[in-house]
Formats: structure tokens, sequence, C-alpha cells
């Protein structure tokens, strides 16, 4: 998770599998990190410090809590993390630590979804130095548990990232972190986003409709309201430029897309729906794919999946 928020939000939900936090939090949200047995990645000693103060307070207070950590090193992203130098004196710390038990070694690599020489140099470089951090953790005597240090992009271009555990993100979600990459693994989208009609309506020619009359019918033709627009992650970009499925044929989002609302042109097909019929903005083919979405957008489908407002229900099919 990002936030201590989302990993207290699956406790809530009876989640009890271990919970990497993969943002430090800040100080007024330790207690919650330690109550509710989050493991947070940790790149400074204030960090580690300030996690078992509180851990032992709460000791002291007869709640029984220990907490897992991840250090965090910084091999070159330049986000978040100790420098690899470092490793084995913040290791030796966290262990020092009454508290605190050392779960993992993480870093995070910048460029590798990309298959630019120079760019697979500097992943291979990001690599050696967060090698030889694990090692001065090892040779400090401490354990560095869980090495980890491939998300997606390190997943399908570089195994020496592997470790003992990856972090794969756009992936699960059957998406490359970049299109030069599709087809290297049979990943297929599991997300779809789908709305329904409300409203249908005719509209003669020469006629606009939305915000700015950036649409006139060029024809007489049937417009379809559907409840959905930018306040729900709809972008407001894709007006006029976009399309959705409705029962397996492509119809054009015309007009600005609203905060709550788009409209969709039916065309001479009008008469073929009813209110409430099922829309899709995008899923799996034929219907556009979010990666189809993030190349109009010029963004990655992660920026797509991710930008869905929490209002917006969540349906899961298939779970277990």
């Amino acid at each position: 998770m990002a936030t201590v928020d989302e990993g207290a939000e699956l406790r809530a939900a009876g989640i009890d599998a271990p919970i990497l936090l993969l943002s430090f939090p800040m100080p007024g949200e330790y207690e919650a990190v330690v109550s509710r047995g989050l493991t947070p990645l940790v790149g400074d000693k204030e960090l580690a410090a300030g996690l078992d103060q509180v851990a032992a307070s709460l000791n002291a207070s007869g709640v029984a809590c220990g907490i897992a950590v991840h250090l965090k090193v910084d091999t070159g992203m330049g986000r978040i993390g100790c420098p690899p130098e470092e490793a084995a004196a913040l290791a030796r710390f966290i262990a020092s630590l009454s508290h605190l038990r050392l779960e993992g070694v993480a870093t995070h690599l910048a460029v590798s979804d990309s298959q630019k020489p120079e760019n697979i140099r500097y992943t291979q470089e990001q690599l050696r130095r967060f090698v030889r951090a694990v090692d001065a953790v090892k040779k400090a005597g401490v354990d560095p548990g869980i090495v980890h240090a491939a998300a997606s992009g390190g997943v399908l271009l570089h195994e020496g990232a592997w470790f003992d555990m990856a972090r794969p993100g756009i992936m699960l979600y059957g998406y490359t972190p970049d299109t030069a990459l599709a087809g290297l693994e049979p990943l297929e989208p599991v997300m779809e986003l789908v709305s329904h009609i409300v409203y249908i309506k005719q509209v003669r020619k020469g006629e606009s409709v939305s915000y700015g009359r950036t649409w006139t019918a060029p024809r007489d033709t049937t417009i379809a309201t559907i409840p959905i627009g930018y306040g729900d992650g709809l972008n407001r970009l894709l007006s006029n430029n976009y399309s959705v499925l409705i029962k397996g044929k492509q119809y054009p989002v015309v007009g600005r897309i609203c905060m709550d609302q788009c409209l969709v042109d039916l065309g001479t097909d009008g008469a073929t729906y009813k209110k409430f019929e099922k829309v899709t903005i995008f899923g799996m083919k034929p219907a556009f794919t979010a990666a189809d979405m993030a190349e109009i957008l010029r963004t990655i489908p992660y920026e797509i999946t991710c930008n869905i407002n929490k209002r917006v229900p969540r349906v899961y099919e298939g779970a277990v």
C-alpha cells in the first residue's frame, strides 16, 4: 500500500496478510502503523526511533506490539531511502531497537522498464549498488531478511532484480509499464470501467451539446447521457476524442466531458437502446483498454487505473 489509511482499510476489512507501506508515514500515523501491524519502509534513524518509541508506549499500556520494517536504500531513484553506504549502519541501528525487527531490505529501480542501452546500464549499476549494500548489511552481522527491488519493469526485463520478492504493480492489472514491452508476457486486462445510459434524447442537425458548444450535430441524431465524468476519473481531455462500447459497438463521446456526466452519439442506432443499457468506458477488447486511453492522453495505463475516483463503486468478480 502507499498510505497508512489504505493499510488500515484493509485491516478493517479482515485482511490479515502482511501489508508493506511503500511511502514513509507521518509522525501522527506511527501509532496506526504499529497498532494495525503494518510493515513500513524505513530510510533513516529518526523514523526507526519514532516507530520504536510508539511501540514501546503501546507495550507499556498493556498492548503487546512489535513491528517489522524494511530498510529502504536509494540506489538511484532519488526519491526516498538511505544512501547505499549508510545501509549497514542503519540496519545495525534498527537491530538495536527493542520493538523493531528488520524483515527486509529494498530499493526501487528508476528505468527498469526501458530497453535503451543507457537505461539498461543505469539499472544494472543500481543493482550493483544494491547488492553491495545488502552484502554490507550481512557483514555488519544483521540478517537482511527479504531482499527485493523489482517492480513490473524489473520483472519483465531484469532477472537479476528478482532476488527474494517482486513488487509487480501495473502487471497485476494486465498492462506493461511501457507500451514497447507489450507482448513480452501474455498479460490480459482485468479491470473494466462501466456505466449505464440514464437518458436518451433526440438532437437535430445544427444543435450543440454540453459546455462550450464544442460539438454540433452534423445530422439529426440520438444522444445518450452517461453518468460518469472527470469527477470519476474520465479525463476531460477525452472530450470529442474517445469512444465507448455498447453491445459490442463503439460510439463517440461528443461535447465536453462534465464533472459527473458525458454524452455519447448513438447516431442512427438510437432506437436500438433503452435507458440503463451497460456502457463500457474501458476494459477488454473490443472496448478501448486503459492502454488505449493512455495513448490518447499521452500518459501510462497506471495513471488511468489509479485515477478512478473512490466514489466509483468497485465490484470484484471471480475473487476468492
